[in-house]
Order: structure tokens, then C-alpha cells, then sequence
């Protein structure tokens, strides 16, 4: 059960423990979904309309997208990006060398190595602090309000907050994936101290923070509309009292793919707003994707979207972000009850062992 279980007694979970759990969920979501990110943010990037009726720009759809970055980048490049997080496994002491971001020559590949592995497990801080953050605020809601703390409003509420305070502290490495994930060939950026060092000479300290209030914005009924719808489904298709507890898992599967998708759909100009602020001042790597513009600001960003692009240039990259999105948010919420489970298991089981001395 997601968020802070009264009727659990003595196998209540820590916001340490739920932090663990999403930390593993997203470690093995994160290798799942990459590809469809890496397509999303290509999309979301270019200004000519993306359709395989009307081709204008590089990319046209969600097959020819991929046959043009795998045949030009080769298949490590679905999974551009992820050094940036790295640099939150330094906090941790998982990683203490930075490895090269690319190969030197465009034909090499990438071995996947250690530090991969450590890629994908700090990636996930983002799923650590909030799940952390939820089942914190959510302990905090029952034990303070007179509300439930598994009532959908309060999950809402507590999902939007604790998504606010992640962002914060995960913004900066957003800013380096997005870009990582941006350049093509030549590479402006040869590895992440390469990138932070030219980004705070020639940008500042602020460059990291490009697009955080669109993402804030975005983020709290995103992530508000994913724990709420998540709780709603959950409810919708619980199972008899008679029936037990099978199925438990493949049900977290499908009501966190719904949650996705609607929380993606309802708040998806806010994500390619941001993504467009992102890379402000990043033109020169554009270039050879097609057109390129600079914004002043989120509203500056709006007007020359809308009239430039129409209604449905707010919409571009919503096919495989929706894939992504039922994918990424299925499989975080089902391996995120696994692992809640497996932790319950194992606190019962101290328990009872230490009754039974």
C-alpha cells in the first residue's frame, strides 16, 4: 500500500524504508523506459511539425525516429543522458571516478560497464526523496488532520508536495540529462565536469535552474494526479475480502499505467515547456536537428509556441511520452508495492522471531 498504512501496527514502513523502495523501483524502471524518454525530448525539441504525413523536420514519428537515431548515434544513444545523475552517487559514495560520457570515435561502443549499473540506481534519488516525502507527509496528514491518510484527496495533496520537493533538489542534473540527451554529433559537452564547467563560465549558476517554474508548475498535479489517480484504481478494482490478496501486484501494474497516462496527457505542455527552456543557450548543438529559438521566459516560450506552431505544438512528443508514461508509472508502482512487500515480510518475521525469545 502506497503512502502511510494506521492498520499496518508494528510492519509500518519508515520514510527511510519507502525511500529504499523507490529508489530500487526506480533503478529497474529506469532501464525499462530510457528509450521512450530519449524519443520524447528529440520530439519535444524540434520546432517543424512532427508527422509522417506532412514531413518538415529530422524526426517524423515514433518508428522512423528511432531507425534515424539508432543508424546515426548507434543504440547507446537511447540511453544518453544518464551521467549527469552520477554526480548524486558522489553524495551517496557509490561512484569516485567520472568515466568518459561518449565514445571517441561515432562508431565505438559503450561498454556497460560498473558505473552504468551506478547510473541507473542514481537516477532514481528523484523516486527516493519522494517517495521518502509522501510517506512522511502522508504519516503526518493522519496523525495531525482529522483526514485519512489513504483517502484520495490527501494522496493528492501529499503527491503534488512531496514531487515539488524532489524537483528542487534534482533540477540541476534534469537541466545536463536534458542536454546530454539533446546534442547530437559533434558533441558539444565530452563529459559531465566538461558540462558543468562550460555551462557555469559561460551561462552561470542559474543555467541549472532554467525551466524549474514550468517543471514545479507541472510537477505538483502531475504528481498529484498520479498518487490520486493511482489510489482511485486501486479502490475501483480491489478484490473481494474473500478473495485475498492474488493479483495484488498485476493490479498496482495496470492502475499505476492509468495514473500515467492521465496525470501525462493533463499536464503534458507544462513538461515540453520546460524542456524548451532547458536548452536555452544551447542553440549551437540544434543547429543540425533543424530550427532552433531562444526564449525569454515561460510566457515568452508560450506565445512563440502557439504561434509558431499551433495548438498542437504544445502536444509534440505526447505519443511515445504516453508510452513512457503508462510504462514508467506501471512498472515504479508495481516494483515499489514488491519491494514495500518484501520489507513488511521481513520486519514480520523479526518481529515474530523476537516475540518468540
Amino acid at each position: 500500500m502506497v503512502g502511510f498504512d494506521p492498520g499496518a501496527q508494528g510492519a509500518a514502513l519508515s520514510p527511510e524504508e519507502a525511500a529504499l523502495a523507490g529508489s530500487a523501483a526506480g533503478m529497474v524502471t529506469r532501464a525499462l523506459i530510457s528509450p521512450f524518454d530519449i524519443l520524447k525530448i528529440r520530439f519535444q525539441l524540434q520546432i517543424e511539425r512532427v508527422s509522417s504525413q506532412r514531413p518538415e523536420g529530422k524526426y517524423q514519428g515514433l518508428f522512423q525516429a528511432s531507425r534515424c537515431i539508432l543508424s546515426e548515434e548507434g543504440l547507446s544513444a537511447f540511453w544518453k543522458g544518464h551521467i549527469p545523475a552520477q554526480l548524486l552517487s558522489i553524495c551517496f559514495g557509490a561512484v569516485q571516478v567520472e568515466p568518459e560520457l561518449t565514445p571517441r570515435s561515432h562508431t565505438q561502443k559503450i561498454p556497460m560497464t560498473q558505473s552504468h549499473i551506478y547510473i541507473f540506481v542514481c537516477v532514481c534519488v528523484r523516486l527516493c526523496v519522494q517517495f521518502a516525502s509522501f510517506q512522511f507527509l502522508t504519516e503526518v496528514a493522519h496523525k495531525s488532520t482529522p483526514y485519512d491518510s489513504q483517502t484520495a484527496g490527501v494522496h493528492f495533496l501529499c503527491g503534488g508536495l512531496s514531487a515539488c520537493s524532489a524537483t528542487v533538489v534534482c533540477q540541476p542534473l534534469d537541466t545536463l540529462r536534458t542536454r546530454f540527451a539533446a546534442q547530437g554529433e559533434p558533441k558539444v559537452y565530452r563529459s559531465l565536469r566538461h558540462a558543468v564547467s562550460t555551462m557555469c563560465r559561460s551561462e552561470g549558476i542559474l543555467a541549472f535552474y532554467r525551466g524549474l517554474i514550468p517543471t514545479l508548475t507541472a510537477v505538483f498535479p502531475y504528481a498529484g494526479l498520479q498518487f490520486f489517480s493511482y489510489n482511485v484504481f486501486k479502490n475501483l478494482l480491489a478484490p473481494p475480502p474473500t478473495s485475498g490478496s492474488s493479483g495484488g501486484n498485476l493490479r498496482s501494474l495496470v492502475c499505476g499505467s492509468g495514473a500515467g497516462i492521465i496525470s501525462k496527457t493533463l499536464t503534458y505542455p507544462f513538461d515540453l515547456f520546460k524542456k524548451r527552456l532547458q536548452v536555452g543557450g544551447f542553440e549551437a548543438a540544434r543547429v543540425h536537428f533543424g530550427q532552433v529559438r531562444s526564449y525569454r521566459g515561460l510566457v515568452d516560450c508560450m506565445v512563440q509556441i502557439a504561434k509558431e506552431e499551433g495548438v498542437r505544438g504544445f502536444f509534440k512528443g505526447l505519443s511515445p511520452s504516453l508510452v513512457k508514461a503508462a510504462l514508467s508509472t506501471g512498472f515504479t508502482f508495481f516494483w515499489y508495492e514488491v519491494f514495500l512487500d518484501v520489507m513488511r515480510d521481513l520486519k514480520q518475521r523479526r518481529r515474530a522471531t523476537g516475540l518468540a525469545r
